[in-house]
Order: C-alpha cells, then structure tokens, then sequence
C-alpha cells in the first residue's frame, strides 16, 4: 500500500535531519508572513518559497497534493466573495437590485479581494503540506512530553489507532464482500457498529496495557533537549525572512488595497521581499536538492539527546 501524499515520509534532507523546532521555525516563520501582509504579490513569494523547501527535501507529492486540496479553494473562494460582497468600482457583470439581497453587481474589486483571501489560504496549506511530510510527528510528541505529558499522549494514540481503525474497516468489508452473493447485503450502519464495537474493545486493552505500564503513576517528566547540525541553517534562515519580513514592513512594502478600486504596490521593497523570500527558504536546503536525483538513500544522521522511542 503507497503511502499516503500528506503523511510523514523519512528522508535525509536538512528539513528531515533537524529538530522539529527548527523545521517548524522555517515553516511558520512563512506562516506568518502569509498572515502579516496582504499583497499577492508577497503572497506569491512566499507560496514559492514554501513549494520550493518541499520540492529541494524530497517532499513533491506532498506539494502536489496541497496544490490539488487549496487551488479548488481559491476558485471557491473568488466566486463566492465576487457573488455575495459588491463593493467596488469596477462592475463587471451587471445584476438585479432585490428588495432582501441588494444590488448583485459583480466587481473587479471584490473578485480580487476573494482571491487574495484565497491565495494566502493557498500558501497556509502548502507550508503545513510540506510539514506534514518532511517533520517526525514522533519527535513533535517527544519534545511536547514534559509540557503536555496527557496531550501528548492522547495524541500519540491517535496517530496510531486511526490508521489501525481504517485497516478494520478495510477488513471488515472485504469479509462482507467475501460471504457469497447469496448473502443479505451488509449496510453501512452494520458496518459502523462493528466498527465502534471493535474500536471499544481495543481503547479498553490500551487502557489496561498502559496502566500495567505505570502511565497512571504519578511522575516527573524530564525534559530532553533534542541537537542536530542541521538546526543552525534553518534558524538563520527563519530570522533572516523574519528580520526582512520586518525591515520590508517598516519601509512600507507590501501595499495593497481592493476598495473602491484595485491598487497594488509595485514598489522596491515589495519586490525585493518577494523574491528574497524563496532564496532565504531554499539556502538550508538547497544543497539537498541539488544532490536529490544522484544520492542514493541513506540513513538520517542521528540525533544527540533523543530519547528512545
């Protein structure tokens, strides 16, 4: 069975190698600068440099698969805001004007705003694809133990239950296929029961096995910090966007208004902070995806710190 686009793959890249707080710190630092300015032009800038990051660590299905999820939003998201928001200018499409609704004109203005608001939907899901697919969740929950020792562990369980509960379904299924055509169909309310019995039967031996374990006794948790040599590329890299996301700000970069008309900032700092944003992301990782087509698999350089699993 292929492995899911979205879900966690091992690689060897830097994205892979570091510690899940510097690979977060690259990707949110691209989270916050979708959320900080408006400009598609920004916007763009920094969906490629989400997109690029994926591709150089080996993750293009992942950003394939947030391409395929988000763009279908965006068209949504266009249409929907241009149908019910008529502000603006610029009409486009002359409508009717209804005693409940109002004037149903369709602007420029406001198809731009709906695809603005899409677009930065657009880069938010490409960043969390690609970290989905490059960021251990084990390690996520490893670091999150001594701060949230329940929460870690309630999803821990579900990182682990929910595939087995979609392997019982699968299963369940196909032994209904397999009782003969002269058998009474099974629904999908039959189907559910078991499939809720099955799962309370499971949860009650992981209760049982993890109090024979001692997870109910009361301890301290030891916070472990986990070190890797690949976690100094991605934090220089995740300040410098950071410290340049914020210079650009001061000096006014990043204008962009939708009403009464369409006015975008073609200005200096605005383009010097959107194509600086892909070659500050890549820099970390750009020697790994320079070497992707040739390298032959191997094994992620171990981590000082980490706790067994």
């Amino acid at each position: 069975m292929s492995r899911p686009a979205l879900a966690y793959e091992p690689g060897a890249s830097r994205l892979h190698r570091a510690t899940p707080r510097a690979s977060v710190a690259l990707l949110g630092v691209l989270v916050a600068v979708a959320f900080a300015y408006a400009s598609p032009i920004v916007l763009l800038g920094v969906g490629a440099a989400a997109a690029a990051v994926g591709l150089l660590a080996g993750a293009g299905r992942a950003v394939r698969a947030g391409l395929l999820l988000s763009l279908p939003l965006l068209l949504v998201m266009t249409l929907v805001n241009g149908l019910v928001y008529h502000r603006g200018d610029t009409v486009l499409v002359r409508g009717w004007d209804l005693p409940a609704i109002g004037t149903t004109d369709v602007t420029l203005e406001s198809l731009v705003a709906g695809a603005a608001i899409g677009l930065r939907v657009v880069v938010v899901i490409l960043a969390f694809a690609v970290y989905s697919a490059c960021v251990d969740p084990d390690r996520v929950l490893r670091g999150l133990r001594p701060l949230a020792k329940h929460s870690a562990l309630t999803a821990a369980l579900v990182n682990r239950l929910v595939p087995v509960t979609v392997a019982d379904l699968g299963r369940l299924r196909e032994a209904a296929a397999l009782r003969g055509p002269g058998a009474e169909p099974v629904g999908s309310a039959a189907l559910a029961r078991r499939l809720v019995a099955g799962s309370l039967d499971r949860t009650v031996d992981v209760a049982a096995t993890l109090e024979l374990r001692g997870h109910s006794l009361p301890t301290r948790a030891r916070l472990e910090r986990e070190r890797s040599l690949a976690d100094r590329p991605l934090l220089l890299a995740a300040a410098a966007i950071a410290g340049l996301a914020l210079a650009a700000g001061l000096a006014g970069a990043g204008g962009f208004e939708t009403y009464p008309r369409v006015r975008l900032a073609l200005d200096a700092p605005t383009m010097i902070l959107a194509l600086a944003l892909p070659a500050l992301a890549t820099a970390p990782v750009l020697r790994d995806g320079l070497a992707l087509p040739w390298r032959g698999r191997r094994r992620p350089e171990p981590v000082a710190g980490a706790s067994r699993a």
